[in-house]
């Protein structure tokens, strides 16, 4: 066949689907119940999903929420627990998933349509590791505009697109299918925030005792410890420049001098910064949420970008820091 004619033909062709095969469909998580056989490996389970969406809504935060039982996902189900006197463990049963008033949640996978601000959003090409290649960037940008969407909607990316395999992001207008995971402020304030090393946790408290909320956190490092003892909040700075210095922080690849990285969610502290009366050490948020308290840091508490901007809306100067075992 001439090469005219081949191409003739293919343009007659169906388009081919593109994007991954759907995982799972937005009635899977709506109905979904703990009677419900698992997923495969791997894959984003719809009860799963169902679940983190439901803690995550009472700032019990699973981290990402991606549809895999995994280590946070088991932390915020001990935590509900301990919360609702349902006894130690990390196991959604029955009344642990009656409690979460899970048969009656309604929707938990609803639909957005994307603006013309979502499509118009300029996005980094890249992130390079290395910190001065990042310094000579105007914005940390994200990516695509599935990560900020994924990001915008506390999902990992994988999740979003196992919902949405055809969709278009580039194109005002299109809906997609995103979880629902709208938050409602504490009536109170905050009194105290636990940073506990033992569970990786970041444990927030209001008058006497209440726990308002509570987020998996990755707290230091053996080279590079977090604090103990007390501290408090001195300021909270949003969309923070980052200031790198190797003789006060670490030392990033061959980096040896003072440099100061751009703002933006894919910069080392996220998209807010929460600074403690410990110079140097501050609560923030990081580009990489998938990792939250399943690696090390530099010392500091890294959260969710979400679930730290959540901490800094609710907190201010003077709110006292905890540093637990």
């Amino acid at each position: 066949m001439r090469p005219a004619h081949l191409v003739l033909l293919l343009a007659l062709l169906p388009p081919l689907a593109v994007g991954p095969a759907r995982a799972l469909t937005v009635e899977e998580v709506n109905r979904a119940g703990p009677g419900d056989a698992a997923a495969e490996d791997g894959k984003p389970d719809p009860f799963i999903v169902k679940a983190q969406v439901l803690l995550s809504r009472r700032s019990i935060s699973p981290g990402e929420i991606d549809g895999i039982d995994g280590e946070n996902y088991r932390k915020a189900i001990a935590q509900f627990r301990r919360q609702h006197a349902l006894g130690e463990g990390d196991e959604l049963d029955e009344p642990t998933w009656r409690a979460l008033a899970g048969e009656d949640a309604g929707e938990v996978v609803s639909e957005y349509e994307l603006t013309r601000e979502d499509v118009s959003t300029p996005f980094a090409r890249r992130i390079p590791h290395d910190y001065a290649r990042q310094a000579k960037m105007k914005r940390l940008a994200y990516t695509s505009a599935r990560e900020m969407l994924a990001e915008r909607f506390h999902m990992a990316p994988e999740l979003l697109a196992a919902l949405n395999p055809q969709a278009d992001y580039r194109k005002a207008g299109e809906r997609i299918s995103v979880v629902s995971v709208a938050r409602t402020p504490p009536e109170v304030p905050v009194e105290r925030i636990d940073v506990v090393k033992a569970t990786g946790m970041v444990v927030v408290y209001g008058p006497d005792e209440e726990i308002l909320a509570s987020y998996p956190a990755t707290i230091g490092s053996e080279e590079n410890p977090s604090p103990g003892g007390d501290y408090e909040v001195r300021r909270i700075a949003r969309n923070p420049t980052y200031h790198y210095d190797p003789q006060k922080n670490f030392q990033q690849g061959r980096n040896r001098r003072k440099l100061v990285l751009p703002p933006g969610p894919n910069g080392p502290v996220g998209t807010v910064w929460i600074a403690l009366s410990k110079p140097t050490f501050g609560i923030h948020g990081t580009p990489e949420p998938a990792k939250v308290s399943k690696t090390s840091s530099n010392g500091c508490v890294r959260l969710t970008n979400w679930d730290a901007e959540e901490l800094a809306g609710w907190v201010k100067p003077g709110t006292r820091v905890r540093f637990l075992p």
